[in-house]
């Protein structure tokens, strides 16, 4: 199973993001998809959850309103768009893959490799 991620980068405060995870090795849309970030000196938290299997969608308190969990089943990918970034969304984003209908579970089956993404103000 291979979680690709791509879409981090450097962008000011207000300014937007995609971050995109494509999926391969695994049946789609048998997997609920998670966005997770770790900023320095902080504790990885789950972000965003969705699972077509599940019916579920779940956006954390931080980025609720700004951010966007979105799956494109025919890509294998699920994208994070991430509007009016603020600086204290600088961290690292890994995406992840899991069988729970659990948005609030912080562990997963399968992650991705680390993507940055930094927010100057």
């Amino acid at each position: 199973v291979q979680l690709v991620e791509s879409g981090g980068g450097l962008v000011q405060a207000g300014e937007s993001l995609t971050l995109s995870c494509t999926a391969s090795g695994l049946t789609f849309c048998l997997y609920a998809m998670n966005w997770f970030r770790q900023a320095p000196g902080k504790e990885r938290e789950k972000i965003a959850y969705i699972s077509t299997s599940c019916k579920l969608i779940y956006n954390a308190k931080p980025v609720k309103g700004r951010f966007t969990i979105s799956l494109d089943d025919a890509r294998d990918t699920v994208d994070l768009q991430m509007n009016n970034l603020k600086v204290e969304d600088t961290a690292m984003y890994y995406c992840a893959a899991d069988t729970a209908c659990s948005p609030t579970e912080v562990d997963a089956d399968y992650w991705g490799q680390v993507t940055q993404v930094t927010v100057s103000a």
